[in-house]
């Protein structure tokens, strides 16, 4: 049951969502002067509706991947051998509902009945992701890293909107605000980039099972060598990005020792990933591929812990 939440990814999600709110967001509007209104429970409702939906989309992506995963992983098939298929989508119901609840009572509690949407709007997302998107080319793996720039994006899109519902609308306009969205937001792009390139590569590695079971992935349509091209042009331009960040960046460059960090790693992880996609031919190298290409993300995520803890 435990395999199936996949908590690992879960705690990630958490963590992504916690360093972004006290270590970027909170710092640059009090640095502003501007003093945020969201309190720590209505933050911790959003970090639990973010991690039930996304633990509901693993459950359910597992009990309809079944007939793949015993072609790709065998030795790791959950649904069917060590729990009840009912039970898993038992658990898939009660998962959903703690998150659409949780997303709602917040979508009250503020007055912004777009996140009543977002988080009805979700699960559906999630469900044919499972049952459609996955297995059609590009459309799955954009779904997925949309919606993981997504947790970023709501960090500071609540803050915003428990400022406004204060009656501080004002406070919107003042560079430090600008400034926690654009960096936030840059945060939601790199989250993007890494995680298509991980998506990718982990197609690469599902070929088998996906091939068997009538998907047709970006590997399987356009072919390994074209895949593996993309994933090297995505990890560039992820590199690119974060130097071109670091160049126009006044902040991000007074970081201490911030050069080391942004080539040290994220710079030399994703050039390990672009070798080891290039290299790789067999399911093992591909998943090793991805492994590493998870590092750059988590990385990624520990930058503003780095940036806050130095200063």
């Amino acid at each position: 049951m435990i395999r199936i939440l996949r908590p690992v990814n879960l705690f990630i999600i958490a963590v992504f969502q916690i360093i972004l709110r006290h270590c970027l967001v909170l710092p640059m509007l009090r640095n502003g002067g501007i003093e945020p209104l969201l309190t720590d429970g209505q933050f911790a409702l959003l970090v639990l509706a973010t991690i039930a939906l996304a633990a509901s989309g693993n459950v359910i992506n597992d009990y309809f991947d079944v007939g793949t995963d015993r072609i790709n992983r065998p030795d790791r098939v959950v649904v069917g051998v060590d729990v009840n298929r009912r039970t898993v989508l038992l658990l898939h119901v009660v998962l959903t509902l703690v998150g659409v609840f949780c997303g709602l009572y917040l979508a009250f509690v503020l007055r912004k009945e777009v996140y009543a949407l977002l988080f009805v709007v979700v699960p559906a997302v999630l469900w044919l992701y499972s049952t459609h998107f996955k297995k059609q080319m590009l459309v799955g793996n954009l779904v997925v890293s949309l919606l993981t720039a997504v947790t970023a994006y709501l960090v500071v899109s609540v803050e915003f909107t428990a400022i406004a519902h204060g009656g501080r609308a004002g406070d919107l306009d003042l560079p430090a605000a600008h400034a926690a969205w654009f960096y936030t937001c840059g945060f939601g792009g790199f989250a993007f980039l890494t995680n298509l390139a991980r998506e990718i590569i982990k197609d690469l590695e599902d070929m088998p099972g996906d091939a068997q079971n009538g998907c047709h992935t970006l590997p399987i349509d356009m072919g390994v060598t074209q895949s593996k091209i993309i994933v090297v042009m995505i990890q560039t331009l992820t590199i690119v990005a974060l130097w071109a960040a670091y160049a126009v960046s006044a902040r991000l460059a007074a970081v201490p020792h911030i050069e080391f960090y942004l080539g040290a790693a994220l710079t030399m992880p994703a050039l390990l990933t672009i070798w080891l996609t290039l290299r790789a031919e067999t399911q093992r190298q591909f998943h090793i591929a991805s492994v590493v290409s998870k590092s750059t993300m988590a990385m990624g995520i520990l930058l503003p812990l780095y940036a806050f803890l130095i200063n």
